[in-house]
C-alpha cells in the first residue's frame, strides 16, 4: 500500500490480503466525494475498547450484568449462560447456520433474567456513569467528523440500545447524524422494565437486520459508498439492506483469539486490525476520504 495515500495503513496493527484492492476502493469512494458515503458499525468492541490496562472493557450487557441493579444470584445465572454459550459463539468448527438457533437461545434467556430483575429506566444513566465502558481512543474525531461532514453512522448492535445510547450520550457525541439498530428495553408506565422491544438482534442476524430496516436503507439510496467497521464475522452483512452499493470497505477489529482467527479475518475484511485499541486507522481513512477537511 503506498504510505503516501494514508500513512495510518503502514501501522503494525494493520493486515491487509489484498492491499491493492484497499487502495483502489479508497481512491473510487474519495473520488465520489462524502456526500455518497455512509458509515455502518458495530458498536461493543468495535467503538468501544476491548481492553484497557490489560482489563477486559465491558459490553452493553456487561454494563448491566455488573451493576447494582441486578441480584447475586442473577449475575450467576448470567454468567452460567456465558459459559456455556459463549464458547459456541467463537468456535471456529460450527457453521453459523449450528450457531444461530443457540445463540438465539442464550440471548432470549438472559433477556429474560433481566426481565425479572425490574429494572427502572432512570437509573440506567447512572449505572453507565459508574461502568468502566469506554470507547476508543480517537472517537471523538471519528464522532465529531462524521458529524461536520454530514455523513450518516448507523450503529448495528446485538447489545442493548438503551445502554448504547447512554455511552455515546455521555461521551458527548451522540450527534444527529447518529442512527442506532439494537435491542431496546420496553418499560411499563412506572418506567420499569416490563420486556424487550421488537425482534431479538444477535451476533449472526444482523442481515435480517439490515433488510428488515430498507426504510432506513431507502432514504440513503444517494449514498452508494459504504464504510463497515466490525468485530465479529456476524457484522459482515450489516450493509446488505443498502440498494446498488458501489463499494465497500469493509475494517474488522480482531481483538481476542487472534491467531486462530487471523486468517478467516482476512479472508472476510479488507483491513484487519490487530489489537488495536484505537481509532487510529479509521479517523485516517475518514480524513482521506473528505480531502483532509
Amino acid at each position: 500500500m503506498s504510505g503516501e495515500m494514508i500513512a495510518e495503513l503502514s501501522n503494525p496493527t494493520v493486515h491487509m490480503r489484498d492491499p491493492q484492492r484497499v487502495k483502489e476502493i479508497l481512491q473510487s469512494m474519495q473520488k465520489a466525494g462524502s456526500n455518497t458515503i455512509q458509515v455502518i458499525s458495530d458498536f461493543d468492541m468495535t467503538l468501544t475498547r476491548f481492553a484497557y490496562n490489560g482489563k477486559r472493557c465491558p459490553t452493553c450487557h456487561n454494563i448491566l450484568d455488573n451493576s447494582k441493579l441486578i441480584t447475586e444470584e442473577c449475575k450467576e445465572k448470567l454468567k452460567d449462560l456465558l459459559n456455556t454459550y459463549y464458547p459456541i459463539e467463537i468456535d471456529c468448527a460450527r457453521s453459523i447456520e449450528e450457531k444461530l438457533p443457540l445463540m438465539v437461545e442464550w440471548w432470549t434467556k438472559a433477556h429474560e433474567l433481566l426481565v425479572q430483575q425490574k429494572i427502572k429506566k432512570d437509573l440506567l444513566a447512572m449505572v453507565v456513569r459508574e461502568s468502566d465502558a469506554m470507547l476508543r481512543d480517537g472517537y471523538q474525531l471519528f464522532f465529531d467528523h462524521l458529524h461536520k461532514h454530514s455523513i450518516p453512522l448507523l450503529i448495528f448492535s446485538a447489545g442493548i440500545g438503551d445502554i448504547l445510547e447512554e455511552v455515546i450520550r455521555q461521551a458527548g457525541v451522540f450527534h444527529p447524524n447518529v442512527k442506532v439498530f439494537s435491542n431496546y428495553m420496553d418499560f411499563d408506565e412506572t418506567g420499569v422494565l416490563k420486556a424487550f422491544k421488537g425482534e431479538l438482534i444477535h451476533i449472526y442476524n444482523k442481515r435480517e437486520g439490515a433488510l428488515l430496516n430498507t426504510g432506513h436503507f431507502q432514504e440513503l439510496r444517494t449514498r452508494p459508498n459504504v464504510l463497515l467497521l466490525g468485530d465479529s464475522l456476524g457484522d459482515l452483512t450489516m450493509a446488505d439492506g443498502v440498494q446498488d452499493m458501489e463499494n465497500i470497505l469493509k475494517i474488522g477489529f480482531l481483538n481476542d483469539k487472534v491467531e486462530e482467527r487471523k486468517q478467516s479475518y482476512l479472508n472476510s475484511y479488507d483491513i484487519v486490525l490487530m489489537k488495536d485499541e484505537t481509532m487510529d486507522v479509521p479517523n485516517a481513512i475518514l480524513l482521506y476520504l473528505t480531502g483532509n477537511k
